[in-house]
C-alpha cells in the first residue's frame, strides 16, 4: 500500500499515508463533490500529513483509538488545522487524550454529501472505534488480515472476539477493512480463519499477538 494511494474514487475518496517508526496508516477520507475531508489517526510526520491534506477542507480530525503511535503528531496537526478532534470517550480518558467532542457507537458523522458511521469494538483499548462507509471501514488495531489486534489480558482478548463477531464480521463479505497498520482485506477473506479460530479449542489464559492460525 504506497503513500498517497487513494481507492474507489466513485463515492468517498480514501487515501492513506504510513507514519512513523510503527509505520501507522493515516487515512484521509474526502467528498469528491465538496472535498471536505475527515483526518483519521495522524501518527507522526506532522508535515507529511498536513501535506496530504493540502487542497481539502479538512473538518474533523478523528482518532481510532488512544494508542500513542496513533496520535503523535495531533497536537502540531490540530493546530495548522484548527479544527475540532473527536475520540471515545474511554480512550481519551485512560490515554489523556483531549478531544474536542466524544465519538459513541451508532453516530453518524457527514462527509460533504457522504456518512461516515462509528462503530464502538472494544478489546484492543477500551474505546476503539471503527469507522464504517459504503462498502468499507476504518478498523483501527482491532483487526489484522491475519488475526485480532494486540490485547492486555485474557478478558481483553475475549471481549475483542465477541466485539468483533457482533459487528465488524456481521458486515458484508465484500466488505473492505483498513487496518492501523500494514494492508487492507475484505471480510470475506478474513471470515473463514476467524470462525475457525472461535471453533477451536484456545486457553483461557491467551492474551498478546495473536494470529487466527
Amino acid at each position: 500500500m504506497s503513500d498517497g494511494a487513494a481507492y474507489a474514487r466513485d463515492m468517498l475518496e480514501l487515501h492513506v499515508l504510513s507514519v512513523g517508526e510503527y509505520a501507522t496508516n493515516c487515512y484521509l477520507l474526502t467528498c469528491p463533490e465538496t472535498h471536505r475531508a475527515l483526518l483519521v489517526d495522524p501518527g507522526a510526520d506532522p508535515e507529511a500529513v498536513l501535506g496530504l491534506c493540502a487542497g481539502v477542507r479538512v473538518t474533523r480530525i478523528l482518532l481510532t483509538h488512544g494508542h500513542f503511535d496513533h496520535w503523535l503528531a495531533l497536537g502540531e496537526v490540530r493546530t495548522a488545522l484548527g479544527v475540532p478532534v473527536g475520540i471515545h470517550p474511554a480512550d481519551g480518558a485512560e490515554f489523556g487524550v483531549e478531544a474536542d467532542w466524544p465519538l459513541r457507537d451508532g453516530m453518524r458523522l457527514r462527509v460533504g454529501q457522504h456518512l461516515v458511521r462509528v462503530v464502538h469494538v472494544p478489546g484492543h483499548t477500551s474505546g476503539s472505534v471503527a469507522l464504517r462507509f459504503d462498502r468499507r471501514a476504518l478498523v483501527g488495531d482491532a483487526l489484522f488480515p491475519g488475526g485480532p489486534g494486540h490485547t492486555d489480558a485474557p478478558e481483553a482478548l475475549r471481549t475483542l472476539l465477541l466485539s468483533l463477531q457482533r459487528t465488524v464480521f456481521a458486515w458484508p463479505d465484500d466488505t473492505t477493512f483498513y487496518p492501523g497498520h500494514g494492508d487492507p482485506a475484505t471480510i470475506g477473506a478474513a471470515r473463514p480463519a476467524f470462525q475457525e479460530f472461535l471453533a477451536r479449542p484456545r486457553s483461557p489464559d491467551l492474551w498478546g499477538d495473536v494470529t487466527w492460525a
